[in-house]
Protein backbone atom coordinates (compact mmCIF):
# COMPACT_ATOMS: atom_id res chain seq x y z
CA UNK A 1 0.00 0.00 0.00
CA UNK A 2 1.12 3.56 -1.13
CA UNK A 3 1.18 6.58 1.11
CA UNK A 4 0.49 9.88 -0.43
CA UNK A 5 2.18 13.13 0.53
CA UNK A 6 -0.64 14.30 2.96
CA UNK A 7 -0.78 10.76 4.63
CA UNK A 8 2.16 10.65 7.67
CA UNK A 9 4.90 7.83 7.68
CA UNK A 10 3.60 4.53 9.71
CA UNK A 11 4.93 4.83 13.31
CA UNK A 12 7.37 1.78 12.77
CA UNK A 13 8.83 3.70 9.66
CA UNK A 14 9.19 7.36 11.73
CA UNK A 15 12.87 7.84 13.52
CA UNK A 16 14.40 5.41 11.35
CA UNK A 17 15.83 7.21 8.78
CA UNK A 18 19.36 6.77 7.47
CA UNK A 19 21.79 8.96 5.74
CA UNK A 20 22.61 8.00 2.14
CA UNK A 21 26.30 8.04 0.22
CA UNK A 22 26.89 11.25 -1.61
CA UNK A 23 30.26 11.08 -3.75
CA UNK A 24 29.99 8.48 -6.78
CA UNK A 25 26.15 7.66 -6.10
CA UNK A 26 24.63 4.81 -8.32
CA UNK A 27 21.71 6.81 -8.31
CA UNK A 28 20.84 10.67 -8.40
CA UNK A 29 20.57 11.92 -4.92
CA UNK A 30 17.63 14.09 -3.94
CA UNK A 31 17.75 17.02 -1.50
CA UNK A 32 15.64 19.89 -0.23
CA UNK A 33 16.89 23.32 0.04
CA UNK A 34 14.37 26.60 1.62
CA UNK A 35 14.47 30.21 0.34
CA UNK A 36 13.89 31.16 4.36
CA UNK A 37 12.62 34.71 4.48
CA UNK A 38 12.06 36.52 7.65
CA UNK A 39 9.52 39.32 8.89
CA UNK A 40 11.79 42.14 7.02
CA UNK A 41 11.89 40.18 3.74
CA UNK A 42 15.66 39.37 4.10
CA UNK A 43 16.85 35.58 3.30
CA UNK A 44 18.84 33.42 5.26
CA UNK A 45 22.26 32.01 3.41
CA UNK A 46 24.76 29.63 4.27
CA UNK A 47 28.61 29.27 3.28
CA UNK A 48 29.15 25.90 1.96
CA UNK A 49 31.56 24.07 4.46
CA UNK A 50 32.16 20.91 2.41
CA UNK A 51 32.27 19.48 -1.30
CA UNK A 52 30.92 20.36 -3.76
CA UNK A 53 31.05 24.39 -4.33
CA UNK A 54 32.60 24.44 -0.73
CA UNK A 55 33.01 28.19 0.34
CA UNK A 56 30.27 29.48 -1.64
CA UNK A 57 27.08 30.90 -0.65
CA UNK A 58 24.00 29.64 -1.64
CA UNK A 59 20.14 28.19 0.02
CA UNK A 60 20.19 25.92 3.37
CA UNK A 61 19.58 22.43 2.93
CA UNK A 62 20.82 18.85 2.17
CA UNK A 63 19.52 15.66 1.36
CA UNK A 64 17.02 13.63 2.38
CA UNK A 65 16.93 10.17 4.69
CA UNK A 66 15.49 7.62 3.49
CA UNK A 67 12.14 7.45 4.66
CA UNK A 68 11.67 11.42 5.35
CA UNK A 69 9.07 13.28 4.00
CA UNK A 70 10.37 16.49 1.56
CA UNK A 71 9.07 18.81 3.97
CA UNK A 72 10.54 16.97 6.95
CA UNK A 73 13.93 16.75 5.24
CA UNK A 74 13.88 20.92 4.52
CA UNK A 75 13.09 21.68 7.86
CA UNK A 76 15.82 19.18 9.47
CA UNK A 77 18.40 20.44 7.25
CA UNK A 78 17.59 24.44 8.16
CA UNK A 79 17.78 23.05 11.79
CA UNK A 80 20.86 21.17 11.60
CA UNK A 81 22.85 24.13 9.28
CA UNK A 82 21.40 27.26 10.76
CA UNK A 83 20.07 26.76 14.23
CA UNK A 84 16.37 28.15 12.81
CA UNK A 85 13.20 26.75 12.44
CA UNK A 86 10.90 27.30 9.19
CA UNK A 87 7.84 26.64 8.22
CA UNK A 88 7.38 25.39 4.97
CA UNK A 89 5.20 27.02 2.48
CA UNK A 90 5.14 25.95 -0.86
CA UNK A 91 7.47 24.43 -3.66
CA UNK A 92 9.26 26.93 -5.83
CA UNK A 93 11.24 24.83 -8.31
CA UNK A 94 13.59 21.90 -9.08
CA UNK A 95 16.89 21.53 -10.43
CA UNK A 96 19.62 19.15 -11.27
CA UNK A 97 23.58 19.68 -10.71
CA UNK A 98 26.00 16.93 -11.67
CA UNK A 99 29.48 17.12 -10.81
CA UNK A 100 32.23 15.57 -12.85
CA UNK A 101 35.45 14.53 -11.68
CA UNK A 102 38.64 14.83 -13.63
CA UNK A 103 38.31 11.70 -15.30
CA UNK A 104 34.98 11.92 -16.15
CA UNK A 105 33.00 10.45 -13.56
CA UNK A 106 29.76 11.30 -11.97
CA UNK A 107 31.23 12.65 -8.54
CA UNK A 108 28.07 14.14 -7.24
CA UNK A 109 24.20 14.17 -8.99
CA UNK A 110 21.63 15.46 -7.23
CA UNK A 111 17.69 16.14 -7.84
CA UNK A 112 17.01 19.42 -5.32
CA UNK A 113 13.35 20.57 -4.72
CA UNK A 114 13.80 24.17 -3.45
CA UNK A 115 11.00 25.69 -1.03
CA UNK A 116 10.12 28.80 -0.27
CA UNK A 117 9.38 29.47 3.67
CA UNK A 118 8.37 31.58 6.78
CA UNK A 119 11.30 32.25 9.80
CA UNK A 120 9.67 31.02 13.13
CA UNK A 121 12.69 30.86 15.57
CA UNK A 122 15.96 30.64 16.76
CA UNK A 123 18.94 32.50 16.35
CA UNK A 124 20.95 32.01 12.91
CA UNK A 125 24.56 30.54 13.32
CA UNK A 126 26.60 28.29 11.27
CA UNK A 127 26.83 24.20 12.07
CA UNK A 128 27.04 21.17 10.12
CA UNK A 129 27.68 21.99 6.48
CA UNK A 130 27.72 25.69 7.18
CA UNK A 131 30.78 27.78 7.63
CA UNK A 132 28.55 30.98 8.03
CA UNK A 133 25.46 32.17 7.71
CA UNK A 134 24.11 35.62 6.98
CA UNK A 135 20.28 37.28 6.76
CA UNK A 136 20.39 38.89 3.36
CA UNK A 137 18.14 41.97 1.63
CA UNK A 138 17.23 41.52 -1.87
CA UNK A 139 19.79 44.17 -2.85
CA UNK A 140 22.47 42.92 -1.25
CA UNK A 141 22.42 39.06 -2.79
CA UNK A 142 24.77 40.00 -6.18
CA UNK A 143 26.90 40.39 -3.31
CA UNK A 144 27.17 36.78 -2.66
CA UNK A 145 27.58 35.21 -6.42
CA UNK A 146 24.70 33.08 -5.94
CA UNK A 147 24.82 30.30 -8.99
CA UNK A 148 21.98 31.67 -11.28
CA UNK A 149 19.61 29.21 -10.31
CA UNK A 150 19.77 30.13 -6.49
CA UNK A 151 19.01 33.47 -7.18
CA UNK A 152 15.95 32.67 -9.65
CA UNK A 153 14.50 30.48 -7.14
CA UNK A 154 15.34 33.54 -4.43
CA UNK A 155 13.41 35.75 -6.75
CA UNK A 156 10.58 33.57 -7.47
CA UNK A 157 10.22 32.99 -3.28
CA UNK A 158 10.49 36.58 -2.52
CA UNK A 159 7.85 37.40 -5.29
CA UNK A 160 5.73 34.40 -3.49
CA UNK A 161 6.12 36.08 -0.11
CA UNK A 162 5.54 39.56 -1.31
CA UNK A 163 1.92 38.14 -2.55
CA UNK A 164 1.46 36.51 0.80
CA UNK A 165 2.45 39.54 2.71
CA UNK A 166 -0.08 42.61 0.91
Amino acid sequence: MGYSMSTPAPAEYQHKTRPVTRRYPEAPMVGTAVVVINAEGQVLLVKRARAPRIGSWGLPGGLLDLGERLVDGARREVMEECGVDVEIVELVAAFEPVYWDEDGRIEYHYVVLDYWGHYRSGEARPDDDAAAVAWVSAAELPLYDLLPDSAAVIAAALEKWQASTS
